[in-house]
């Protein structure tokens, strides 16, 4: 710079030398501060490497004192057993299912190496919200968006279709909600070579035809459910006609489907232990980007509908809790039409509406409950993960529920400032990030709030639509609805 070197002083004396030390120090500050910069910038997407891509699934129930109660055999009213689940389910799921003690399970180098199409997921931080919402609060959000299938649903499809493949199985069937799991399942059994049907949500089917066309493309057979297709879909139909359906109905539907099969298996995307660990590595992935830049949360916020988003976020956090390691707030968020934590009740209840699984002692709403037809389709679930039921039992994490207009209120808060477009159903955590946020600048406190961005809403356009016109409705069900549909939950075992 001219005249800096007035400044500078050389012991030679020479002027030329003095010149030259006055532009490497300048430079060196320079570039030490845009060295600065340019890391708090990288801040924004933390990413992981291939190799830090988590080698071993997470087992939660490990750390946890008290287990989440069996699956019942509805008949006997005693714990199910491997051989019964083998019938519906894959062997290897099925050990997987039943594994209460061990920590760590290895994930199969092929799915690792499927994995890495789209593992690891950034987690960013989402500074633009926070300044438009003029909180101290830091808000990180981990996307599991980042590949075709829109969502996190491709972390459990691809290790369920590999043990599909490995047992020799011609193909399985499962049910969808949204659609972001039929999509992830047709993805990974065209990866695996594997047949593949699907039961769509009757609502989803009719909102969401291009999440539908994606299934088609990867090989799949969709299906509306219900549908004429199966015994329990007829049923259904004829009870309950003009029905925009559930994902109890279409779960029945997908488990009619594969025991009336040679060589097929049901798979499903959320509720069971199994894919909940599956999940872990989105936690996993979380806990370690973190870490590398000194951050821990105070604040572990996901959607719930089945559960497996949350119980895949919070895993390693919720584990440090449960041994005493460490503390952290968890909060699951769900529709207001589909209150399952909120409103419903810890018993024993069948998973699906055709009362062909086994029982599971969850949150429930009544295992005939239909909720209204809102957008958010993969949170249409009338129980909850046995896992998350016990942790929210006893008192380890919060729920909140969410009318459906005040959602997409928050996603388009979220994506006018971030950029991304989320899925309605990660949008009620998104809601509840942006609601302890706003507290945080009430009441001053700077908290470490990550938040889980589930999937993309790139399909689900109509409601955003509905959303804009001012035309979104909404059903929250009242007091005397429930009442009625938790009538039809089966008798309770006896303690």
């Amino acid at each position: 710079m001219p005249g800096r070197e007035r400044f500078c002083f050389s012991p030679s004396g020479s002027r030329q030398t003095t010149k030259r030390l006055s532009v490497y120090i300048y430079s060196h500050f320079y570039y030490r501060r845009l060295e600065k910069r340019r890391t708090k910038m990288e801040n924004y997407r933390i990413y992981l490497t291939e190799e830090e891509i988590p080698t071993h699934y997470y087992n939660l129930r490990a750390d946890m004192k008290k287990k989440p109660a069996p699956l019942l055999n509805p008949g006997t009213m005693q714990p199910m057993t491997a051989e019964e689940l083998s019938a519906v389910f894959c062997e290897e799921l099925v050990a997987q299912e039943l594994d209460n003690d061990t920590r760590y399970i290895e994930i199969p180098e092929e799915i690792r190496e499927y994995y890495k199409i789209y593992r690891p997921s950034p987690v960013i931080r989402a500074y633009n919200l926070e300044k438009q919402l003029g909180t101290p609060a830091a808000i990180y959000f981990k996307f599991e968006g980042n590949n075709t299938s829109g969502s996190h649903k491709l972390n459990s499809a691809a290790a369920q279709a590999y043990y599909a493949k490995k047992q020799g199985l011609k193909g399985v069937t499962t049910e969808t909600g949204a659609g972001q799991w039929g999509t992830a399942m047709s993805m990974a059994c065209a990866h695996f070579g594997l047949d593949c049907k699907v039961f769509m949500v009757k609502g989803s089917y009719e909102q969401k035809p291009f999440r539908r066309e994606v299934m088609r493309t990867y090989g799949a057979e969709v299906y509306a459910s219900p549908s004429d297709t199966t015994q329990v879909g007829r049923a259904l139909l004829e009870q309950f006609p003009g029905t925009t359906g559930s994902l109890g109905c279409a779960i029945s539907e997908a488990v009619e489907a594969a025991v009336t099969r040679e060589g097929y298996r049901y798979v499903l995307g959320s509720v069971l232990n199994q894919v909940l660990l599956h999940q872990s590595v989105i936690g996993q992935e979380a806990y370690t980007a973190l870490k590398k830049i000194g951050v821990k949360p105070d604040v572990i916020i996901g959607c719930t509908g089945g559960g497996s988003n949350l119980g895949g976020l919070i895993a390693p956090f919720m584990g440090e809790k449960l041994r005493g390691e460490e503390d952290y707030r968890f909060i699951g968020a769900e529709p207001a039409s589909c209150p399952s934590l909120t409103r419903g009740k810890y018993l024993y209840d069948f998973c699906d509406t055709g009362n062909v699984c086994p029982l599971a002692k969850m949150y429930t709403l009544g295992n005939k409950f239909i909720p209204s037809p809102i957008h958010a389709g993969g949170l249409r679930f009338h129980g909850m993960s046995t896992i998350i039921s016990e942790l929210y039992d006893q008192g380890m994490m919060e729920a909140v529920a969410y009318e459906q207009t005040e959602v997409f209120e928050a996603a388009e808060t979220f994506a006018r400032a971030e950029g991304i477009l989320p899925a309605p159903e990660s949008s009620h955590a998104i809601k509840a990030a942006i609601d302890v946020a706003l507290k945080c600048k009430e009441i001053g406190e700077a908290k470490t709030i990550l938040v889980g961005l589930s999937g993309t809403g790139y399909f689900d356009l109509v409601a955003y639509q509905q959303y804009n016109d001012g035309t979104m409705t909404d059903y929250i069900p009242t007091d005397e609805d429930l009442a009625e549909a938790i009538r039809c939950v089966p008798p309770q075992p006896e303690e």
